[in-house]
């Protein structure tokens, strides 16, 4: 079979799920999301003006002072609970192709940004901190959206949903509902079935909005599904 049929075959064959809408712009967290993903809120000095900012989970202590990219910081106290009145938000910026994370305290319109992070380097920190392998395994690119790919095996002619067995159904089923927990999502999978030794081929890509990532809640459930599929 040439390359174009084969591609064609493909392309129709390929089971594509979407949960329509935007992918999340931000998200309210609660305050222990912050040690989740590894970091101290501090109340200190950020070039001599008195303000909320971040750092290392256990890296700094009350009193400390250090330079950071030219900037001065003086840690007055680690916080162990959110400043009252004040909420944390985040979302995704992109800037020249690349995806940080912005957080911010926000009360009422006032907002104080406290971190501005490459959100690929900290997300798979996350991962790893709360030792979600299949997430590490899968990820591909960081963007407003995530990208996770698993395949193996050799390709083939996809096989069509009502032939589909167990694993993958579940997979598909599960997939979607956290794609409307999530607000968004794309999910496309070809399934090839099982080589001689039994093991099986597939081939799945999944979109899911970045910023729903770094909810723990959403992120075990996307490892557990990526782990039943092998």
């Amino acid at each position: 079979m040439k390359v174009m049929e084969l591609r064609e075959i493909q392309a129709l064959n390929t089971l594509v799920f979407e949960t329509l809408g935007q992918p999340e712009k931000e998200r309210r967290f609660k305050f222990k999301s912050l040690k989740r993903w590894g970091l101290d809120l501090i109340l200190g000095k950020r070039g001599g003006k008195e303000t909320y900012f971040v750092a290392e989970l256990g890296k700094h202590h009350a009193g400390d002072v250090y330079e950071e990219s030219g900037v001065k910081y003086e840690v007055d106290e680690i916080l162990y609970e959110m400043p009252r009145n004040k909420e944390l938000f985040a979302h995704i910026k992109m800037e020249d192709g690349r995806a940080y994370l912005v957080g911010q305290l926000r009360e009422g319109n006032d907002n104080i940004e406290i971190l501005r992070l490459p959100a690929a380097s900290l997300l798979l920190a996350f991962f790893k901190k709360h030792r979600l392998h299949h997430l590490i395994e899968a990820l591909k690119n960081v963007g407003t959206t995530t990208e996770l790919v698993k395949q193996r095996g050799q390709e083939g002619k996809p096989y069509p949903f009502e032939k589909l067995p167990n694993v993958p159904r579940r997979f598909l089923r599960e997939a979607k509902k956290i794609e409307r927990e999530a607000g968004f999502g794309r999910v496309a999978l070809a399934y090839f079935g099982e080589n001689k030794d039994g093991d099986a081929r597939f081939r799945v890509s999944w979109l899911l909005p970045t910023i729903a990532l770094f909810e723990i809640d959403i992120a075990e459930k996307a490892d557990k599904i990526l782990a039943a599929f092998k």
